[in-house]
Order: structure tokens, then sequence, then C-alpha cells
């Protein structure tokens, strides 16, 4: 998962975690946050099996999912892409840099990509009333590709997002849901 601090990446690896242990599957997670805690850039690995994972790092070249918020970002992390791995991210542009790549060269980057998809995911979370649901709208986009029930991905929201209240858990049930079909509807 990619991003920069604020866009809620350690949020989706969270909730993806959780979801993975409730089906009983091994999970391992690292993160590196970025020089600064908002704006800069954040990743987080996160290894899930149905057998015991020893490293949480994702070594070059077999990652199976780039999931992320900045598209930027996420091409930064393309040689850890496996052969026929994924990558899926918010096609909005967070420009915190004087010299941030013209906005079709990154989209003709994910066109040379065999497995990718690009969605409006701020424009969509504004809709349900909160631009900070992007980050579940990218994962909603993510959820026919992870080998993870459904169910279990709205069960750990539940887990993680109850105590901040009911509203703040229908928001982000409503952005994955819609993350899940805009994915369809491409």
């Amino acid at each position: 998962m990619a991003g920069v601090g604020g866009q809620g990446i350690l949020s989706i690896a969270a909730v993806i975690g959780t979801a993975a242990i409730r089906q009983g599957l091994f999970v391992k997670q690292a993160e590196v946050h970025g020089m600064s805690q908002r704006g800069g850039a954040v990743q987080s690995h996160l290894r899930i099996s149905s057998e015991q994972v020893y490293s949480d790092l994702i070594p070059k070249g077999s990652c199976d999912l780039i999931l992320s918020v900045e598209p930027m970002e996420a091409l930064r992390y393309m040689p850890f892409l496996g052969p026929d791995g994924w990558i899926i991210s918010n096609l909005n542009p967070f420009i915190n840099i004087p010299d941030y790549p013209e906005l079709e060269v990154l989209y003709d980057a994910y066109a040379k990509v065999k497995n990718s998809l690009l969605i409006d995911a701020d424009g969509i979370a504004s809709g349900l009333g909160s631009k900070k649901a992007s980050n579940m709208v990218v994962l909603g986009a993510a959820a026919s590709v992870l080998e993870i029930g459904y169910d279990s991905l709205e069960a750990s929201i539940h887990d993680i997002f109850d105590r901040k209240g009911q509203d703040i858990v229908q928001l982000n049930l409503d952005a994955l849901k819609a993350g899940k079909d805009a994915a369809k509807a491409v």
C-alpha cells in the first residue's frame, strides 16, 4: 500500500490485516512513514498467507497488489510488482513537490501495466460526504483482487472504526461498497 501521510494508508493495512486474521490467515506487516507525518511518503508491506509468514518485506518482482491512494506513489513501487500483479490507485494526485510529473505521464505508465485500475476515489468519497474516505473507496475497488472475503473486510471496518462512532463506520462501509461498485463498472 502506498500514498502520502494523512491519506489513510495504515488504515487500509489494518482493515486488510484484521480481515485476513479473521479468516485464519497469517499476516506480517511493515510500514514506512515519510519525513513528515502529513504529506510525506507512506508505504506498508502486508504479506498474507495460509502458511506461516517469516518476513514482513515483499521482495522485488513478487508483489501481487500495489494499492495506492496517490498515483505517483504507486508507480514508485512498480519494481515490486509481480508479472501478474495488480496496481489499483486513486487517479487524483496529491501534488506536494515542485517537480510532480505530468498526469498524462503517470497515466501512460499505468496503461503499460498488465493489470491496472485507476478510479476517481476522491470524487466518489466526496459524493459520500467526506474525501477522507477515499482510502476505503480504493480498498473496495481492490476487493475482488484480494483473496479475502468481502464480509471480513466489512467486519474489520467495524472492529477498527467502532470507537469513532456509527457515522464513521457507516461512511467507511459505504466507501468500501462504492469502490467495489466502481471497479465492476470499469
